[in-house]
């Protein structure tokens, strides 16, 4: 797990993450303000909490869980490198994977800047850029 704070992903930047999930169960991307207030929870989820290949994304605002969305396009293979581009406005987030298809996930928090990205589950992050 990796927890990154007091940093700066703004509208208009992209975040880019490369790496590997380890395991056949489950990893996360967690942006936000801290760990109790999360805009964007992206949870693709191999066999995991009852689900198999399936992307789970949700917001927890003050430690309250929201509304999930679930998507069933799942690019990501064990064991295999993987990279998702993140981007975001006032409206939604916008997640391409590895495949090229885009996750859209409304931006709850309507925020314009995010100081939080958390890294959790069975996963090995190699590079995260901002640009």
């Amino acid at each position: 797990m990796v927890s990154i704070q007091n940093m700066s992903f703004k509208i208009g930047q992209e975040l880019k993450v490369s790496g590997k999930a380890r395991k056949d169960t489950a990893f996360s991307i967690d942006i936000g303000h801290n760990d109790h207030d999360i805009a964007l929870h992206f949870n693709p989820r191999f066999d995991a909490h009852g689900d198999v290949k399936v992307i789970v994304c949700n917001s927890k605002h003050g430690d309250s869980w929201q509304d999930e969305q679930r998507d069933s396009c799942f690019p990501f293979q064990p064991d295999e490198q993987f990279k998702v581009v993140i981007n975001f406005d006032n409206e939604h987030f916008y997640i391409k994977l590895p495949d090229g298809n885009m996750v859209h996930f409304p931006n709850r928090f309507g925020d314009d800047k995010f100081k939080y990205i958390y890294f959790g589950g069975d996963v090995k992050i190699y590079s995260l850029k901002i640009k």
